[in-house]
């Protein structure tokens, strides 16, 4: 018998899942990451070491991602919004006598001021107005304490920078199959005035097939992930 599944519905006004980002530029993928969710379930437990036994129960559990768009006043889909851009300047105006201040400006590994000096300028970048039901499959042993923590979570929940408030309740249960999953994310996003946009089907099916880098092994100072196989199924 197959695992049993985790709903988690993501829905804000600001997304943002970081995939291949430098500091200057702070890209987001079009849908969640594995590891931006096992992410979300460790701040809800208040884990922040390497976790690296704990990750290691999920890693090779599957991961579907069902992502919605808002419906008009007619009850069509409405386009997708293109990403944000923000400008942002990081270390600005901050007084480096200040022991707290002094904090807030960009340094070395060794704790000396950035080549450059201390201000720098980045962008960063979000989805708009998206909603996405994962159904992440999830240790017997596990799934439940997992789900009670989003419920209760020891730590802030927020949807891939601390910007992105959820607007929703993430977790929306524990299902038996991805099939009854599934039914139960149709049913919210029914409930919501959404449409389905695209979907994200782990492994390799008709469709586009990416290979991210999202799979953590250990998390904490020294992360650590391997790829993983997904198919992006756009709908007509």
């Amino acid at each position: 018998m197959s695992n049993p599944y985790l709903l988690l519905w993501l829905e804000a006004p600001l997304q943002s899942w970081g995939h291949d980002s430098k500091f200057g530029r702070r890209d987001s993928l079009d849908f969640p990451t594995k590891s931006g969710v096992l992410g979300l379930l460790c701040s809800a437990r208040g884990a922040g070491g390497e976790e690296s036994e704990w990750l290691s129960e999920w890693a090779d559990q599957d991961m579907e991602v069902l992502a919605y768009v808002p419906r008009d006043k007619q009850g069509k889909p409405m386009a997708r919004q293109p990403l944000m851009r923000d400008f942002h300047m990081v270390g600005s105006g901050y007084d480096d006598q200040d022991p707290w201040m002094s904090l807030m400006i960009p340094k070395t590994s060794e704790g000396k001021k950035a080549v450059g000096g201390g201000a720098k300028m980045t962008y960063r970048y979000y989805l708009q107005d998206m909603a996405f039901a994962v159904a992440v499959q999830a240790p017997d042993s596990l799934i439940q304490d997992a789900a009670e923590a989003l419920v209760s979570p020891v730590w802030d929940l927020y949807l891939g920078r601390k910007n992105c408030v959820p607007t929703e309740f993430i977790a929306q249960g524990i299902f038996p199959s991805l099939e009854k999953t599934e039914r139960a994310a149709e049913q919210l996003a029914i409930n919501k005035n959404r449409a389905l946009a695209f979907r994200v089907r782990q492994g390799e099916h008709e469709g586009e097939v990416l290979t991210l880098n999202d799979v953590p092994l250990q998390f904490g100072a020294h992360k650590k992930y391997r790829d993983r196989r997904v198919t992006v199924q756009k709908m007509e």
